[in-house]
């Protein structure tokens, strides 16, 4: 049975951090791409920050240079460090793990909630 528990999220004021900890279970972990994404109601889910097995990261402008994605493959773990955080990155964010094999589904986890609000 595969697993993504995300953990982390909670409220902080503007200009905060919070590290976001994704513990994956169930796969064989190293050899996933792995990513976060965010929802807000009433829109669609967005990527926010992506690493390949090997190790490649990737952001779209609206949070490179803020938030950083990491991977511990002896933990089955995969990080998101988000620093100079604004109102509008308020969202829940969403962990995903995107198989090597193309035609396999990919797994999601529950969410955690984000609150940026002073």
């Amino acid at each position: 049975q595969v697993q993504l528990v995300e953990s982390g999220g909670g409220l902080v004021q503007p200009g905060g951090s919070l590290r976001l900890s994704c513990a994956a279970s169930g796969i064989t972990f190293r050899v996933y791409s792995m990513a976060w994404y965010r929802q807000v109601p009433g829109k669609e889910r967005e990527l926010v920050a992506g690493i390949t097995s090997g190790s490649r990261t990737y952001y779209p402008d609206s949070v490179q240079g803020r938030f950083a994605i990491s991977r511990d493959n002896a933990k089955n773990t995969v990080y998101l460090q988000m620093n100079s955080l604004r109102p509008e990155d308020t969202a829940v964010y969403y962990c995903n793990a995107r198989p090597p094999v193309t035609g396999l589904s990919d797994y999601w986890g529950q969410g955690t909630q984000v609150t940026v609000s002073s």
